[in-house]
């Protein structure tokens, strides 16, 4: 890792563990966090996750795990111009969608609905439940005993209500005020992949296409630039090519951006960053009038599109009907699940009930729900 800059998290200024721990051998604190993520069960179930496309439809389509790495490698780009934390930013990057249900924001929607009369769903929360609690792997605490400073930078969004139960890692959602720079990173890396790389799914699927495309900006300066440069190219060597090139001068303008507003704010430490009220990692004006025109175009040609809402609305089935058949007959839940209902003594209460259905129901990949709806429906018609 390169020098630090005074402002990036590091060992010296972290706040710790929940629970205090040895100092790791042959790597750092951090790369620790990195490590118990992507062994994480969690992490493993990414690979049958929707990122846009139900994990059924196709073997090329990006999942939530490739996604996930995905982010990191653009985070861990950002972070090294910029000498900040890579192994941090990294292991927030890999760790930002373990709370998402199968069919992605879909499943969500369903989810939160089900469990609206008893606390709501937040997939930014329950990432940080994944691992402050839900993973079961050390002898000595439940979940993964993450640094402060990776947990912080996990929960992206919460509503004022959970932040209130949340203590010091809720504090920022109720005063307004910033994270670390390496969950900044993180936050807006996400951003870059998923946008630019949908743009490459979206092709792939055939329900946008290179002239549509070209109502972009962003899109439209590079595809020209790479058809002027390489004019006997495939054209999908060529959207491959734009693509590539599309992230690079969003990194690129960021890293510049980034290095003006830091350059302005007088900080001498990572609590000065957490003082402050303003996003220090951005895009310029410029660049994010051109980012913004491009998530409006995927919202209204892709996320929108028939295909891809005909599934959203059978996922939302799905979702909805595991929910109801599980609170009205724990027999279909797996026995571990209907221990952890039952509790040490027998007694059960509502919201905890249901917390922990919508828990297995989060945890699950698209094709087990699907494969348990299926189950649910064969018994319920016999």
């Amino acid at each position: 890792m390169s020098k630090l800059a005074c402002y990036a998290a590091s060992e010296e200024n972290s706040r710790g563990r929940k629970y205090k721990e040895s100092q790791p051998f042959l790597r750092n604190q951090f790369q620790r966090d990195r490590d118990r993520i992507i062994h994480s069960s969690a992490f493993r179930r990414l690979e049958y996750k929707t990122q846009v496309f139900v994990n059924h439809e196709g073997d090329m389509f990006r999942t939530r795990l490739t996604h996930s790495i995905e982010v990191a490698q653009i985070g861990r780009t950002i972070a090294r111009a910029l000498c900040l934390n890579e192994d941090l930013t990294e292991a927030i990057c890999l760790a930002h969608d373990l709370g998402h249900t199968p069919f992605g924001h879909a499943g969500q929607d369903a989810l939160n609905k089900c469990m609206q009369e008893n606390g709501g769903f937040e997939h930014n929360l329950q990432s940080l439940r994944v691992v402050d609690l839900l993973e079961e792997k050390y002898a000595e605490f439940l979940g993964l005993n993450l640094l402060f400073e990776t947990r912080e930078g996990i929960l992206k969004h919460c509503s004022r209500r959970n932040a209130e139960k949340l203590g010091e890692i809720g504090r920022r959602f109720l005063e307004g005020t910033q994270t670390g720079l390496e969950a900044q990173i993180a936050n807006i890396a996400d951003e870059i992949a998923y946008n630019n790389h949908d743009v490459d799914d979206g092709l792939r699927a055939g329900i946008i296409t290179i002239e549509q495309l070209k109502q972009c900006t962003l899109f439209k300066e590079q595809f020209e630039y790479v058809s002027s440069q390489w004019q006997d190219l495939s054209i999908r060597r060529k959207s491959h090519e734009s693509i590539r090139r599309m992230i690079n001068s969003q990194v690129t303008d960021l890293v510049k951006t980034s290095e003006i507003l830091l350059a302005s704010h007088q900080l001498d430490n990572i609590e000065d960053v957490r003082g402050t009220k303003e996003v220090m990692i951005d895009l310029s004006d410029e660049m994010k009038k051109k980012h913004i025109e491009l998530k409006r175009f995927l919202r209204e040609n892709l996320y929108t599109h028939d295909r891809v809402q005909q599934m959203s609305e059978k996922s939302k089935e799905i979702i909805s009907i595991l929910f109801e058949a599980f609170m009205s007959d724990k027999g279909f839940l797996p026995q571990e699940v209907q221990q952890k209902i039952s509790g040490q003594n027998g007694e059960t209460d509502e919201r905890r009930q249901t917390r922990l259905i919508a828990d297995y129901i989060a945890g699950m990949t698209d094709r087990f729900a699907i494969a348990e709806y299926n189950r649910i429906t064969d018994s319920r018609a016999n």
